[in-house]
């Protein structure tokens, strides 16, 4: 039986003081995206809200693996994701939040959000992040009290990134905000690829480490 990966996406298309324009990255929904059709994986995608995200990065929308996710339909499912709060989250395997600054304003405190990833590692089954995507990890506790990510070795976008990026967009440092919950944080150079696989917990740096994520899961759901 196909193996299914629950996507969840963020809604918000303005970070910061400044209403800087933000969405969905699109390499890091894209990357993982064919990386998971080739595997003949089922994708579905979720909200918070149930509302059409925004997607940063067009510029970019040539390159192969983000020219078929646009040209394979992979966006447009992305545009008609369902509400999360009406998905049965209980048959998928995996569930994968992919980056952009969107996930740093709606996704550091959701209670429901934070219910379905605890779900889905007490459960047994795999959790991915990639860049600004952890975000979705940070407050999430399990059925005994602790945190997902405390002693788990994670990355994602570090604050040697964020000086040179958003610093000024950001509600917070990603990867401040990790360490103090008690991860084990590393960071690879800016922008080089460093995907880390911890248990059932795997999360990527920055755009160039989404389909090294993708790999990582895949080959956890294969084992």
């Amino acid at each position: 039986m196909s193996k299914k990966i629950l996507f969840i996406v963020s809604n918000a298309s303005f970070i910061g003081p400044n209403n800087r324009q933000t969405g969905v990255f699109l390499d890091e929904v894209a990357h993982p995206y064919v990386e998971f059709d080739d595997a003949h994986y089922q994708i579905d995608f979720a909200s918070i809200t149930g509302g059409v995200p925004a997607v940063d990065n067009l510029t970019a929308s040539e390159e192969s693996s983000n020219a078929r996710f646009i040209k394979d339909g992979g966006l447009a499912k992305m545009q008609h994701n369902r509400k999360l709060s009406d998905v049965d989250t209980s048959g998928y395997d995996a569930v994968f939040v992919p980056g952009g600054l969107a996930p740093m304003v709606d996704m550091p405190e959701d209670p429901l959000l934070k219910k379905v990833i605890a779900g889905f590692y007490d459960s047994g089954k795999i959790v991915g992040a990639v860049c600004h995507g952890p975000v979705s990890l940070l407050n999430v506790r399990l059925n005994d009290g602790s945190y997902l990510i405390a002693g788990k070795n994670i990355t994602s976008f570090t604050n040697e990134e964020e000086d040179n990026y958003a610093k000024n967009d950001v509600p917070f440092e990603l990867e401040t905000a990790l360490t103090n919950q008690g991860a084990k944080f590393h960071a690879a150079a800016p922008w080089s690829s460093n995907s880390i696989a911890d248990g059932r917990l795997v999360t990527g740096q920055n755009p160039a480490s989404a389909k090294g994520v993708a790999q990582k899961m895949i080959a956890l759901l294969g084992a």
